[in-house]
């Protein structure tokens, strides 16, 4: 008999940056501590991701203590990154919504447009006021995210990954394959399931905390990205438009809110409760 467990907890402090494994974290009501508390933004002040800027991918930053940074690129001087002084805020564009954000040093402005080639500037998400709202279709009163899409966490699994991968080798473009996990940015990949298990769940627990399987992830062309060298694919969206398609969307992966809060640690077991 299959025994889910957490196999693999991934932080990612820079919105679209290269993830950190992680041996445990804390889990707050919208996320993961120091999940995607920072992001940048254009001259216009709206979000910047790999959609736009695909060398994202090789660009890194360590969480420190207190919610700073270290960021480092390949060939470059690292730089270190402090909280930002709250006092004053600026409104930035996530997609569709609007957030209050903090201006991060002006350092780490000329840092990240050095290294992508345009004009970027680096926020900060303060305090637990300025949260998002969830998606409202699927979200319920008081849910909120940080700079995630739309929902706190994405969970993944081995067994559907594999399951992806042997379509691929059967479609147009098997060269591209196989594909690793870091293609779908997950923060939590769970092993010891069977293929697409996930698809079924409604509630789950790993370790003490509960959480809320809220709908499938849909796919854009960051997961066409090689998270090494940048470039762009036709995989894995050619295939998921085969297989994995929910109305008008590519999924792989599974978005979730926590319902409690506590810490998760990899090697937890994952117990699905409806």
């Amino acid at each position: 008999m299959l025994s889910p467990v957490l196999s693999t907890l991934r932080i990612h402090p820079v919105k679209s940056l290269t993830a950190c494994a992680a041996d445990e974290a804390a889990v707050e009501p919208w996320g993961l501590e120091g999940d995607r508390r920072w992001m940048l933004i254009d001259s216009a002040s709206r979000v910047v991701t790999q959609r736009q800027q695909p060398h994202m991918a090789q660009l890194s930053a360590e969480l420190l203590p207190g919610g700073g940074l270290v960021l480092s690129a390949p060939g470059s001087p690292s730089l270190t990154v402090e909280v930002p002084d709250p006092a004053g805020t600026v409104v930035a564009e996530l997609h569709r919504s609007k957030v209050t954000v903090v201006m991060a040093a002006d350092a780490a402005h000329a840092w990240f447009s050095a290294r992508l080639g345009a004009e970027v500037r680096l926020v900060h998400l303060d305090a637990p006021s300025h949260r998002r709202p969830v998606d409202p279709r699927f979200g319920r009163p008081g849910e909120t995210v940080s700079f995630a899409d739309t929902f706190p966490l994405l969970l993944t699994t081995r067994a559907s990954l594999d399951a992806l991968n042997s379509l691929i080798a059967q479609g147009d473009h098997p060269d591209e394959g196989p594909l690793p996990m870091n293609r779908f940015r997950p923060n939590v990949v769970v092993d010891g399931t069977a293929p697409w298990a996930e698809d079924g769940w409604k509630r789950i627990a790993i370790g003490e905390v509960a959480f809320r399987v809220v709908k499938p992830c849909g796919r854009c062309v960051i997961a066409t990205t090689d998270q090494r060298t940048a470039e762009r694919g036709k995989e894995p969206l050619r295939t998921l438009a085969r297989h994995r398609q929910d109305g008008r969307h590519l999924v792989f992966g599974r978005l979730m809110t926590p319902e409690t809060t506590g810490v998760i640690r990899a090697g937890d077991t994952v117990r699905v409760l409806g």
